[in-house]
């Protein structure tokens, strides 16, 4: 018999070991006649946090009884209700930790849904244990955790998965191929815009005394984040728009949009980013946004130097209901890109505009689409599409690590670390510095970044933001 690892699975074990004293027997799929699936082919999965995206997650990945779903977490038993109704005989957790002291040898792989400050803390003991993992987009809060993952990811050999769903997608996949087909030549520059926020931004921390709802444990909610009372105003859902929970606008939607460039372009580390915001007037100074809230919009530019025989590109992130200028090449009835994004890359040799995963990708003028050859994807077009993401990352946890997966977090990681490098530059705007012996705002610095050691170089306080102190006794160790 095989020895046992950390990544050794249960599937593996059991078709390695002969139970003969138990009675126990493994019926090879054949036996069962088409369409039934043997017991040792199930992948058993179990979910932290149950409601909201998991409502989406753990559905397609139990896939109508084509995997097990065996245990079920979450600190709030509004929010998991139905999840507990679906699978009734899954044993179920408010803390995740005692879920996989008491689960674990009974679980494959996890999948975590919760807000972005518990992403890492929830994954890395899983990762350790030997489970798979699929977490949602963000990858993490910080960008010294999204490092974490990526790292964890090789040195524990699981199969991963990040949330964003649209990297399966057949659009992502057309307009890679098209741009690296030199389509509109070198890309120089890219715009990203996206609708969000659809929750409250640019406003100050929420008062009032509210007693904690019975359902929920609200010290677990809390998790990592510093300490306050409970109040309906982070609780469910509305949690993105505050930084201490949530990444914003970006988080949102940055792993989204960014991906189609970020792999056609083959960007990696930026190494400079500058912003500018939505201004709050306090009556001494503007201040960039309230303490603690994500302002309402921002405007972001991050720098990627030249790779290769690739040009420098310029990636404009642009939020809260600002947009790049309209293309003069788009006629003015012509719709630019989608009503809640879109991306435009520009070229030495024209420009390509797409929306929400790349859908509908378009050179411009659009006139061109009827005339021009455009190149068959060159990727691998995934069953079902973006609907299919969490199937594939089952399919791969059965193949074991190495198997391909859209949006593994050796890709997931490096995108997270520049969607948060945004975030860094809108976190630092507000803070001053001494220059020629006079105080003025960062707001007018470019933020230069060391990727490969996670730092900014030219302005420390930045620096307060790749990596957070965790409350609690959380910790986040390799």
């Amino acid at each position: 018999m095989k020895k046992r690892n950390e990544n050794y699975s249960r599937r593996s074990f059991l078709k390695d070991t002969t139970v003969a004293a138990a009675g126990l027997m493994i019926v090879p799929r054949h036996v069962l006649g088409k369409g039934l699936i043997a017991p040792s082919d199930k992948l058993n999965i179990a979910g932290i946090g149950c409601g909201g995206k998991a409502d989406v997650n753990l559905p397609y990945a139990w896939n109508n009884g084509a995997e097990n779903i065996v245990a079920l977490c979450d600190v709030d038993d509004k929010m998991a209700a139905n999840a507990r109704k679906k699978w009734p005989n899954a044993p179920y957790y408010k803390d995740f930790r005692v879920m996989l002291e008491k689960e674990h040898k009974n679980i494959d792989a996890v999948i975590i849904t919760t807000p972005d400050h518990m992403h890492a803390v929830h994954a890395l003991p899983c990762m350790q244990l030997g489970k798979h993992v699929y977490v949602e987009k963000p990858l993490t809060h910080d960008i010294y955790e999204a490092r974490t993952l990526t790292e964890a990811e090789k040195k524990y050999k699981v199969v991963t998965q990040m949330g964003n769903q649209g990297s399966s997608g057949d659009d992502t996949r057309l307009v890679e191929t098209w741009i690296q087909a030199g389509a509109i030549g070198d890309v120089h520059t890219v715009h990203v815009w996206t609708n969000r926020p659809v929750w409250p931004s640019g406003v100050s921390l929420p008062t009032g005394k509210f007693e904690v709802p019975k359902e929920l444990d609200w010290d677990l909610w809390l998790g990592t984040a510093p300490y306050r009372d409970y109040n309906p105003a982070y609780h469910p859902a509305i949690w993105r728009g505050w930084t201490d929970f949530g990444t914003g606008s970006l988080g949102d939607m940055g792993c989204h949009f960014m991906d189609v460039p970020y792999r056609a372009l083959k960007l990696g580390y930026p190494v400079a980013v500058e912003c500018s915001v939505t201004s709050v007037y306090t009556g001494f100074f503007q201040e960039s946004f309230y303490k603690g809230s994500f302002p309402p919009s921002a405007k972001i530019h991050i720098q990627f130097p030249k790779r290769g025989e690739l040009a420098p590109v310029e990636l404009i992130w642009y939020d809260g209901g600002i947009k790049p200028k309209r293309p003069a090449e788009l006629l003015p009835d012509e719709q630019f890109a989608e009503w809640d994004g879109g991306i435009l890359f520009e070229g030495t040799k024209g420009k390509l505009m797409a929306g929400l995963f790349g859908r509908k990708p378009t050179l411009l003028p659009t006139k061109l689409m009827a005339s021009t050859s455009l190149p068959t994807s060159k990727y691998e077009f995934v069953k079902n599409g973006s609907e299919g993401h969490q199937k594939q990352w089952t399919d791969a946890c059965k193949k074991g690590y190495g198997a391909y997966t859209s949006s593994p977090f050796s890709q997931a990681g490096p995108l997270t670390e520049t969607v948060l490098m945004g975030n860094l530059a809108v976190l630092s705007y507000n803070h001053f510095e001494t220059v020629n012996n006079r105080r003025q705002f960062n707001g007018r610095k470019q933020l230069l970044w060391d990727g490969k050691n996670m730092k900014i170089t030219n302005f420390e306080p930045a620096n307060q933001f790749v990596k957070r102190e965790y409350r609690n006794g959380y910790k986040l160790q390799m």
